[in-house]
């Protein structure tokens, strides 16, 4: 089995099956991480929620004091080796942490700009000097940390950056100038990761940049749709003199560190979304609840069933997905490290290996967030439009996981643009099952009895999937050949179907290890979850097919295409109304989300 789950790569959840045992689900959480967990949500009890108007009123010295108490807990260093003051746990105890503190408010942007982008660059990019002067002081919250990337005029194209940097006459010094914008914790913080472009580089250098250099100022805060609470700030870098050791990384490698810890900082942002997912939940369950109309509460009606089943359903779902991915970046880390990789770099790697998947999951969790948001001022009715209420706040504070970390409109070609690179490369061999699905069109279906177990069917829809994608992206990889990169909404019908396949099997592979644990009538809303959510799937995979195919492909080829898609998508009949009914009285019994 360790064999089997070293063996699985980025990407390859497309061509090869996955048996459930070889995954990390949830459930699988053991005592120590569990205590971590509620380390992260007794601070929120205790330090964010009584203190929430003061932290969107941006309290002078209170984000930074928060931060510090962070720090003593531990919170800031989760995934920072113990010799820089952190405890050194694995990726999957790192997600864990990330999801509580998801429910944060807007605080958790603050937390999560600071451990992530801030200081992981340093963590994995730095030299030993580097990561001895900055990371432990970053671990225990002595010191905050910001991330400076975006300017005015370079958003997605990051590369394109006009911050300048020069070697001073003596050689001891690079000077700085130029401007960034968009930059959390910009207001407080002491350390900055900085790209510059060195002289007429053509691509970015990155810099670590103390407060205390000078030759740095701050416009006021920005005024923002949500996440209020959260210092956000254009950075002016003005002659600004750094010592030549603070160099971070190669020259010319900044694009590339900037690439990689945007990797990591997907994948956390979709944790972080099921987190506030997760509590926005709860709340909506408490008010439909306690909200009387026509003599009975509100959650006794199926409409609102129907909102608090399917709120859960995606989020149990994504949630699915995002566990998976992270023990097989764990499970990654660890083989370069078996290969005799120093830990730094097989992090790195490990975690770049399915940067396709951190992709998928930034777009599904920011987007499953927004709906359980949308659905949660829906239930709250009048009073989900109040600021008095929680759902305001919420609804504003998730528009921005859409734009954070890459648009979902970058990350839905990043992930197609990735696979077929890998591809290209030979370290995905696509082509080959792509052809195998060619030859299946033009053959008769097989139209024999399908199989009665529950797991099983399920297995044999998302092989179809799968193979729905195979044909539609080798027919535009192979028609459209160098014109399928300017081809956008092609390449975002293809992700839509990647997207979609792979939660819908993560779900699957998880419900299916529960299984192997509990009897069925035990897991049947687990069960109820899978079956409606890879019933959804099978509509969605469709429409984002047909569109794709309908813009390049004409004739007989497009009438046997589209024949081959309705085989692939085909689904049999299911009655989700009970099933989300099922899903929801449980949510309405324990008066929380549950699952």
């Amino acid at each position: 089995m360790e064999q089997n789950k070293k063996a699985i790569k980025g990407g390859e959840f497309l061509i090869k099956e996955t048996d459930p045992r070889d995954v990390f689900i949830p459930e699988d959480f053991d005592e120590e991480q569990r205590m971590i967990a509620d380390t992260c949500s007794d601070f929120i009890k205790q330090e964010i929620e009584p203190n929430l108007e003061r932290i969107e009123k941006q309290e002078e010295g209170l984000s930074s004091s928060l931060m510090e108490k962070a720090g003593e807990l531990g919170i800031l260093g989760v995934s920072v080796p113990e010799e820089y003051m952190g405890f050194g746990k694995n990726f999957v105890t790192s997600m864990l942490t990330s999801e509580v503190i998801g429910g944060a408010h807007s605080f958790a942007v603050s937390i999560s700009a600071h451990t992530g982008i801030g200081t992981l660059p340093i963590l994995y990019y730095g030299n030993a000097e580097q990561r001895e002067k900055y990371v432990p002081k970053l671990a225990t919250g002595e010191w905050k940390a910001a991330y400076c990337l975006t300017e005015p005029s370079s958003g997605s194209d990051a590369n394109s950056a006009k911050t300048k940097a020069k070697l001073s006459d003596d050689g001891k010094h690079y000077i700085i100038n130029g401007q960034k914008m968009w930059i959390t914790n910009a207001g407080f913080a002491d350390v900055f990761t900085v790209f510059a472009k060195i002289d007429d580089d053509e691509n970015l250098t990155a810099f670590i940049i103390e407060k205390e250099f000078g030759g740095i100022t701050l416009n006021p805060e920005e005024k923002k749709l949500g996440i209020k609470g959260s210092s956000t700030r254009q950075v002016f870098f003005n002659d600004c003199k750094v010592p030549v050791e603070n160099l971070l990384g190669e020259r010319q490698g900044g694009f590339k560190i900037a690439l990689n810890i945007l990797n990591i900082g997907r994948i956390k942002l979709a944790g972080s979304a099921i987190g506030g997912c997760k509590k926005i939940i709860t709340s909506a369950v408490n008010y439909a609840n306690e909200r009387n109309q026509f003599g009975r509460p509100i959650s006794k009606y199926g409409a609102i069933k129907h909102k608090l089943g399917e709120q859960a359903i995606k989020v149990f779902a994504s949630e699915s997905a995002i566990y998976r991915c992270s023990q097989n970046i764990d499970d990654a880390i660890q083989a370069y490290v078996d290969a005799g990789v120093d830990k730094q770099k097989a992090t790195l790697d490990g975690i770049s290996q399915f940067a396709a998947e951190a992709a998928i999951l930034k777009v599904h969790g920011s987007e499953v967030l927004d709906f359980v948001v949308d659905e949660g001022v829906q239930i709250y009715g009048g009073m989900g439009y109040s600021a008095e209420a929680p759902m305001e706040a919420a609804y504003r504070d998730a528009r921005i996981n859409r734009i954070f970390e890459g648009t979902n409109e970058i990350n839905r070609m990043l992930t197609v643009d990735m696979l077929l690179k890998k591809a290209m490369k030979g370290e995905l061999d696509l082509m080959g099952p792509a052809q195998e699905v060619a030859k299946e069109l033009m053959s008769i279906p097989d139209f024999g009895a399908g199989s009665d177990d529950i797991f099983e069917q399920a297995h044999e829809t998302v092989k179809k999937f799968k193979k729905a994608i195979l044909m539609v992206a080798g027919s535009a990889a192979q028609k459209l050949m160098m014109q399928l990169s300017k081809e956008q909404e092609i390449l975002m019908n293809i992700a839509d179907m990647a997207i979609e396949t792979y939660v819908a099997e993560s779900i699957l592979l998880r419900v299916e290890k529960l299984s192997l644990s509990n009897d069925k009538a035990a897991i049947q809303n687990e069960i109820d979850m899978m079956n409606v959510y890879i019933y959804d799937a099978a509509d969605k995979i469709n429409k984002a097919g047909k569109d794709a195919i309908n813009s390049f492909v004409e004739g007989d080829e497009l009438r046997i295409m589209q024949m081959g898609l309705k085989r692939f998508t085909k689904q049999q009949a299911f009655n989700v109304k009970d099933a989300r009914r099922n899903i929801a009285d449980k949510l309405i019994a324990e008066n929380k989300y549950c699952y």
